[in-house]
């Protein structure tokens, strides 16, 4: 076969040819023997392997450089946009192959729209001249610099210059990975305002991937809050402003009945980890609607940094049924749809469609986090679907697993088991009601005594007081288990004297209700009372570290939610722990992924804790530290997920057969590394 059909035959394999076959073909010629189509003249077929690219013979493809698909106007100039050239006569293709309508000018006019030549149809697509949009190269060139995949900034050597037509595009020093991190890492501190540091770092994302991982490995324990928890919470309050591009998928009311379709828009087809919100619950900020967006690219940026899941296999996702802010209504820089909140079979029919359509397109195995859903839908949709989807609820069960890791951990200062101690929890939401549920899983298995009865030494305490059993038939169903006899308790303080607890956590949303008396009392009850603030963002902290441990005279075992400065108190320095969901869900994830776990179970969260737990050393212990620092995540994620697959493997949830050997070193194998790849 002659190479110019042969070309031909293999570029409709690249290009959807029932679309290409309605437009013209542009310009024709016998120079070369290949089709030609770039953005940056190089060759995609060609027989000169121009740009990186192989040589196409009988059938057999040389490996490339980076490949990419481009977007552009056509044209009829070579040095343009699209350039169609093969050896054999146009004839010939017609008359066997494809029928093809020959123009030979497009544009017989050379003065368009009053100016020059319009070489690109950018005067012309204004009218009703339509063009197509498209192009199909070897990334290289102007090009290959802003895809965000593949760029390596002043990282690329002479030789890649060379290769990918770099020469001239970049300054001429060449300067490594590590280089790169310290200048980037410079820049950010360089910003004194978190919002201004998170912006940063989303546009280096925007521009090089590698290099934005590699930052955030060898700079978590500095960048985490920047870009999650407290920071990406004011990042969601101000989404309207600072959206400049399009970083997931949102999926709004207007694409009922077309969600199959709007998956597949999504240029990356191997998806392993979808994180989605409707944004009702952000935090603890609330209805941001749409802009909820930026917890979901935040969450998946830890998939990818914490836990090694790679980028390309992450989709972030906002459902947006409208927003119930008012504010966000009367804002013109709002990005979501302008309504009321969709309720009752309009939304449960949009996720129903959403859950069957990612089931649909991506497999049995791929992971749906849900993402700060409210209450009286987060329940509901985690019952209906996890025994149909592989589906995790960060905040249901990812803080759930963390705090239970932290507690674990807190007993080897404390004393005692788990079944020995009595909790007492203000919020009783999805986090409060899964830690609880959590804790009593773990003291149930632990003792072997049922859930109702360890559930006795539980209690929580919601907007109207203590939940006892006078209340039950007021209460929602997810609270109703934790509904013990006692007398009515009207606030938090005559809760804390009444119950006594050992362990106080707070889940509430509501900043500063651990109150000086509150600590206070707690001090007095326990030798060392565990106070765990968890609310985010630091606003919302039922207490600050430095109130807890001055409160409670330097006695208090004290974690939160949002990080926290050490604190000196009577000489001595306690460095707060961080009960960061971060420690998890990376993890998780990946033990899931390389198991091929086709549901989630709740003996896979108590392997979780369990692996953390184990990761804190003596050393972190005499800190007052109840988790291990965030420098070793990534071998603190590589734990967790070989007891996530271990039990998983246990439970025959596993599918990828035969299970390996030594599973921490196969999770540490299976995990993504941002350093920078050599391109030919």
């Amino acid at each position: 076969m002659r190479n110019g059909v042969h070309s031909w035959h293999l570029f409709k394999q690249v290009a959807n040819f029932n679309l290409f076959k309605q437009y013209k073909i542009l310009s024709l010629s016998r120079t070369y023997s290949a089709i030609m189509i770039s953005s940056t003249r190089c060759t995609f077929l060609g027989n000169t392997g121009l740009g990186g690219c192989g040589n196409f013979h009988g059938g057999q493809r040389r490996s490339c450089g980076p490949w990419r698909v481009t977007c552009m106007s056509p044209s009829n100039d070579r040095n343009g946009s699209v350039v169609n050239v093969m050896e054999t006569p146009l004839k010939e293709i017609k008359k066997e192959h494809v029928e093809v309508e020959v123009v030979e000018d497009v544009d017989d006019n050379p003065i368009s729209g009053g100016g020059p030549r319009d070489v690109y149809g950018e005067d012309k697509a204004t009218e009703d001249h339509f063009v197509t949009p498209w192009s199909v190269s070897v990334a290289s060139g102007y090009t290959l610099l802003r895809d965000p995949h593949f760029n390596k900034g002043l990282a690329f050597t002479e030789k890649e210059r060379d290769a990918h037509y770099l020469r001239g595009l970049l300054p001429p020093t060449v300067i490594p990975q590590e280089t790169q991190v310290k200048k980037m890492i410079q820049h950010i501190r360089q910003y004194q305002v978190p919002l201004q540091r998170y912006t940063a770092m989303m546009d280096l994302q925007e521009r090089n991937e590698r290099l934005f991982y590699k930052l955030l490995i060898e700079h978590v324990e500095e960048l985490l809050p920047i870009v999650y928890t407290p920071t990406v919470g004011e990042a969601c309050q101000k989404y309207g402003d600072i959206f400049m591009r399009p970083q997931g998928l949102y999926i709004s009311l207007k694409e009922k009945g077309r969600i199959l379709e709007v998956l597949r828009n999504w240029p990356e087809k191997n998806i392993q980890v979808i994180v989605v919100t409707d944004g009702e619950r952000i935090l603890g900020l609330g209805d941001l609607g749409c802009q909820g967006m930026g917890i979901p690219v935040g969450k998946l940026s830890l998939y990818t940094a914490l836990g090694g899941v790679r980028p390309s296999a992450c989709l972030p996702i906002t459902i947006d049924v409208g927003t119930n802010n008012e504010k966000l209504l009367n804002d013109e820089l709002y990005i979501g749809l302008k309504q009321r909140r969709a309720v009752g079979q309009e939304y449960s029919e949009l996720l129903h469609e959403f859950m069957t359509a990612v089931k649909q397109t991506y497999g049995e195995k791929v992971l749906i986090q849900f993402e700060d859903f409210a209450n009286h839908n987060a329940f509901d949709l985690l019952e209906k679907y996890r025994s149909t989807h592989l589906v995790f609820n960060d905040d249901i069960q990812g803080t759930a697993s963390v705090v239970l890791a932290g507690l674990v951990a807190a007993l080897k200062l404390v004393g005692g088991n788990l079944a020995d101690h009595r909790f007492l929890f203000l919020g009783a939401g999805e986090a409060g009601t899964g830690i609880a549920e959590l804790i009593a899983l773990e003291t149930s298995k632990q003792t072997n005594l049922p859930l109702e009865e360890v559930r006795k030494n539980i209690w929580l305490v919601d907007s109207k007081g203590l939940i006892v059993r006078s209340r039950k038939e007021s209460l929602q169903h997810f609270k109703k288990p934790w509904a013990h006899e006692h007398e009515p308790v009207k606030n938090l303080l005559d809760a804390v004297n009444k119950i006594k607890p050992t362990v106080l956590i707070g889940t509430s949303g509501q900043g500063r209700t651990f109150t000086k008396e509150v600590i206070e009392a707690m001090a007095s009850i326990n030798e060392k009372p565990i106070i765990l603030s968890l609310s985010n963002p630091t606003s919302q902290s039922e207490c600050t570290a430095e109130e807890a441990y001055k409160w409670s005279k330097g006695r208090a075992i004290f974690a939160s939610g949002s990080p926290f400065p050490p604190v000196e108190y009577n000489g001595k320095v306690f460095t707060p722990g961080q009960a960061n969901n971060a420690y998890i869900f990376p993890g998780f994830g990946l033990g899931l992924i390389m198991s091929g776990t086709i549901r989630v179970h709740d003996d896979l969260l108590l392997a979780a804790s369990e692996a953390l737990a184990a990761q804190v050393s003596e050393e972190n212990f005499e800190k007052g530290l109840i988790f291990p620092p965030f420098t070793n995540i990534r071998k603190i994620s590589a734990h967790i997920a070989a007891k996530v697959a271990a039990k998983a493997y246990e439970l025959g949830l596993a599918t990828r057969l035969p299970q390996p050997k030594d599973l921490v070193k196969f999770a540490e194998s299976c995990m993504y590394t941002p350093a920078y790849r050599t391109y030919r």
